[in-house]
């Protein structure tokens, strides 16, 4: 029989299950330093982000759908004025008809208005600029965010910038969570982006510039 008042766990035993416990303590320990509520077993890998771009070190422009152009035609306002670039990519011009616009540069289409307009004119000066880049726009969706919307991009904007320009992150917002999704032509990336890491200065280059099409996924 075992004498009364001793234990029945082995010393052995006894001292894995020490050596158990202390582990434990040790990471709650952990949890409770200045960033615990940051802790979420089920939060995304490391935040990635695409090459980083240059700010300004981008391709021409290219015409896209619903830009607005404008069209000026040196000495001939009754062919001059506003097109609108439509649904399948056509801008209707007065003499010419529809022609397609999208994926043309300002100066590409100006030169193919050029030469159609040369049946009608003598010599035709053609300028085209796009007036409002309606197409160069990226969205921000989710129950995390203020409200969802596109955002233009007529300027270099970046993930924060996007998600400040819907109100912000609710309460609610998963920050660790959030993704971008991104076309490309190796098929569609997701990005992931960690709001909190980023604040604190963990992932500086998460933040990265955004391109037209981009789709900024904030959960709650």
């Amino acid at each position: 029989m075992r004498p009364e008042g001793t234990s029945c766990i082995p010393k052995p035993s006894r001292w894995r299950l020490g050596v158990a416990l202390a582990s434990v303590l040790f990471l709650l320990a952990g949890c409770t330093s200045s960033n615990w509520r940051d802790w979420d077993p089920f939060a995304p890998p490391p935040t990635t982000a695409p090459p980083a771009r240059v700010a300004g070190d981008v391709e021409e422009y290219r015409i896209g759908v619903p830009d607005l152009l404008e069209l000026t035609v040196w000495q001939h306002p009754d062919v001059s004025g506003p097109i609108l670039v439509r649904r399948d990519g056509k801008v209707s011009v007065p003499l010419m008809g529809d022609i397609q616009a999208e994926g043309f540069t300002p100066t590409e289409l100006s030169t193919q208005i050029r030469t159609a307009l040369s049946d009608y004119i003598s010599n035709p000066r053609v300028d085209v600029a796009v007036t409002e880049m309606r197409s160069q726009v990226a969205s921000v969706i989710g129950g995390g965010v203020e409200r969802s919307g596109q955002v233009e991009l007529q300027r270099n904007t970046r993930v924060i910038e996007a998600i400040a320009a819907m109100g912000g992150l609710t309460p609610f917002a998963k920050k660790r969570r959030i993704r971008i999704l991104r076309n490309t032509p190796d098929g569609q990336t997701e990005y992931n982006f960690d709001y909190t890491a980023f604040i604190r200065g963990d992932a500086p280059d998460s933040n990265f510039l955004l391109e037209p099409g981009d789709t900024i996924i904030v959960p709650d």
